[in-house]
């Protein structure tokens, strides 16, 4: 079986220009082109990309990512075993930082109904402060913040508990669905991503399909969200956003 540059593109998460790019420098040559001359990539191709844009992540240069894949004495295994040693050493590094992001937007949503001592006993032994600035700093002055300051000012702890709890039911049938093998474009996979938008709208703000595809381009674009996202399954936020992009495209 072989695919097309967009749909690698589309797999992968990245622009069609960026796999050009890499068969202009000989990084990623496409196992074959179509009779009209159009890039076609099979299997083997979509397995040396993954390793690219696993060194990529963790922040090798591309000539430098070249050399280690071409080089004869180290096979793709070894590649696999020397990334995963690397991405956990940098998930442990970036562990205490991605849940305190998280908890900190979740406790800027809250607004005045919990007292300090409730705040830590929903997010834990965590200064839910710590990140404040940064949350305001970057969603401040958007209607989606506004709107979900103004309804987290009338929350309690109870609601909060209910609707982590609501989020985290989502998250578990994400995992299923990943764990079987489900792709992020089958109608399963899409409807479970409606409701997470849904769930987003009833509790937080309103969120349309355009802006529910941008919350999950920010699962991967921002290595803080999935490194949070991935605790509960390694890969999970690259699957929720292919199937939030999905749904969204269902939409329109």
């Amino acid at each position: 079986m072989s695919y097309s540059v967009g749909q690698v593109a589309g797999f992968a998460g990245v622009t069609v220009r960026t796999l050009h790019h890499y068969d202009e420098i000989g990084l990623l040559r496409p196992g074959a082109r179509s009779a009209a001359g159009h890039r076609r990539y099979d299997d083997a191709d979509l397995d040396r990309l993954q390793r690219i844009l696993f060194y990529r992540e963790l922040g090798f240069p591309l000539e430098e990512v070249a050399v280690l894949l071409d080089d004869p004495d180290v096979d793709p295994q070894a590649h696999l075993r020397r990334q995963h040693r690397l991405l956990s050493d940098r998930i442990e590094r970036l562990r205490k930082m991605a849940a305190a992001v998280e908890h900190a937007m979740e406790a800027r949503k809250m607004g005045i109904k919990l007292t300090p001592e409730e705040k830590f006993e929903v997010f834990g032994d965590f200064d839910p402060d710590q990140y404040a600035d940064e949350v305001e700093r970057r969603w401040g002055n958007t209607e989606a913040y506004k709107e979900s300051q103004r309804r987290a000012a009338s929350y309690t702890k109870e609601d909060w508990k209910r609707i982590q709890a609501e989020g985290d039911e989502i998250t578990d049938r994400f995992v299923a669905l990943l764990d079987a093998g489900t792709s992020p474009r089958s109608e399963a996979a899409m409807d479970l991503a409606e409701e997470h938008r849904q769930w987003i709208s009833r509790n937080h703000y309103q969120c349309d399909p355009e802006l529910h595809a941008c919350v999950g381009r920010m699962y991967v674009s921002d290595h803080r969200f999935t490194e949070n996202i991935d605790k509960a399954r390694p890969g999970l936020a690259a699957y929720q956003r292919d199937a939030i992009l999905a749904n969204a495209e269902r939409h329109h």
